[in-house]
């Protein structure tokens, strides 16, 4: 993008724990721009106070900014008592935020939605983005950000505007007050030992950082693309494999007939010598490329293509958005607290797991929630967090790969130790 065209950004929720991140993100790369948000925490870039819901505030401050795309990270955080809070800000607030950048003339607009709009308390395996909103919400949270996303996407080629909306699941990382925070409270009361369900779920994890590299990547593609473009990316997309996500794991080989481990054979193949070297070379490249092989159920299937709908452009789009490496749900958790025994240098007497069917945390759960309402105290111990620890939920991003050019850049473990590097600063901040 060439200096005259650069964009001028304007962060909705710019103050809070991803938007920051995106906010940093811009400034490294040397880009304009402004925060917009109810609470003014950093003084490095413009600032403009005031509530989403009002159209007028929001109109205001984008005249004053001068300000060419909008991310849109604001919302109340997960898990709060009042539902009409998560309609006001999500839904109202978003239709305002809509209604302002066409009144400005806004070109771009990227929304940060969440993986659960999708989520009904069923398994979610390798889903993308085709796999329609439940007819019944999880909760007030997902229900709201369900409806401000299709409010997102149907303004899509509306007076102008291009928009696009992000789909992160399980964001965590520096600055994070919600994993963390809820990690660190079951570590310090030594309630490790406990684990809901089998942990043969898969879930998704991100790092927040990931997720502002999305969110530069879905505003730097949000154009309207040439037919010869379009041609292109539909050759690419039905022929091109894509290479595994090793971010954390590192790079791995696939055995193929040029390069494989022989093992024990009665007659050597032709060339053994040559095939068994490739394979232990670690600078050698195959001679031609793996073939891409989809099936009619594919989202980039040839036939795909011909719908309407066919996920070929940015603009009107929603992207699933993980680290592309889903890990069993206790993994995560568990990892988190060996490193905070390591940061502690602590050697804690290892209580025996207590595993609970997911059935009888059900059943417990339900007891605590009706106790909770007797007493008048919101409880910890609820249905819904068993659903949600319980549940395989980890999707498929190759539209995101494809379409935004998104590859996760840090992975699981180093992700971690960022998040507890910021942790312990903040400790001792505190001290």
């Amino acid at each position: 993008m060439s200096s005259s065209t650069r964009d001028v950004y304007f962060v909705i929720g710019g103050s809070g724990f991803l938007g920051r991140h995106i906010v940093e993100s811009l400034l490294a790369r040397g880009d304009i721009v402004a925060v917009f948000d109810v609470v003014q925490r950093y003084h490095d870039v413009p600032f403009y106070s005031g509530d989403i819901s009002e159209g007028e505030q929001v109109a205001d401050a984008l005249r004053k900014s001068g300000a060419t795309c909008i991310i849109h990270t604001a919302s109340p955080a997960h898990g709060l008592e009042d539902p009409a809070l998560y309609w006001k800000v999500n839904v109202d607030g978003t239709a305002a935020v809509i209604a302002a950048a066409q009144a400005v003339g806004i070109r771009k607009l990227v929304y940060t939605s969440s993986a659960g709009v999708v989520f009904n308390g069923q398994n979610l395996i390798n889903v993308d983005e085709r796999l329609p909103y439940p007819e019944k919400a999880m909760d007030a949270y997902n229900e709201s950000k369900a409806k401000a996303e299709a409010l997102v996407l149907e303004a899509n080629g509306q007076n102008g505007l291009l928009t696009v909306a992000l789909r992160p699941a399980g964001i965590f990382g520096p600055g994070d007050r919600q994993v963390m925070s809820g990690l660190r409270d079951v570590y310090e009361s030594n309630r490790t030992h406990f684990q809901v369900g089998d942990n043969n779920n898969l879930f998704d994890w991100t790092y927040v950082g990931n997720v502002a590299h999305a969110h530069l990547l879905a505003a730097d593609k949000l154009s309207e693309p040439q037919e010869q473009e379009l041609a292109q990316r539909r050759k690419d997309f039905s022929t091109t494999p894509l290479s595994p996500v090793s971010v954390t794991t590192g790079s791995h080989r696939i055995p193929t007939s040029e390069a494989r481990p022989l093992g024990p054979y009665v007659v050597p193949p032709p060339d053994a010598e040559q095939i068994e070297a490739n394979w232990t070379n670690p600078e050698y490249k195959a001679s031609g490329q793996r073939p891409l092989r989809r099936t009619r159920f594919d989202q980039f299937a040839e036939n795909a293509f011909d719908r309407d709908d066919a996920p070929l452009t940015v603009a009107g789009q929603a992207f699933f958005i993980t680290n592309g490496e889903p890990v069993y749900f206790w993994d995560f958790p568990r990892l988190v607290w060996s490193r905070l025994d390591q940061i502690n240098d602590e050697t804690r007497t290892q209580k025996s797991k207590i595993v609970l069917s997911r059935g009888v945390a059900m059943v417990l759960a339900g007891a605590a929630e009706w106790w909770g309402w007797l007493v008048g105290k919101q409880p910890t111990f609820t249905r819904f967090r068993i659903t949600f620890s319980c549940a395989s939920r980890w999707y498929n991003i190759e539209k995101a790969r494809r379409l935004l050019g998104y590859e996760p850049v840090v992975g699981m473990q180093e992700g971690i130790d960022k998040m507890l590097e910021w942790y312990v600063s903040q400790q001792q901040k505190a001290a």
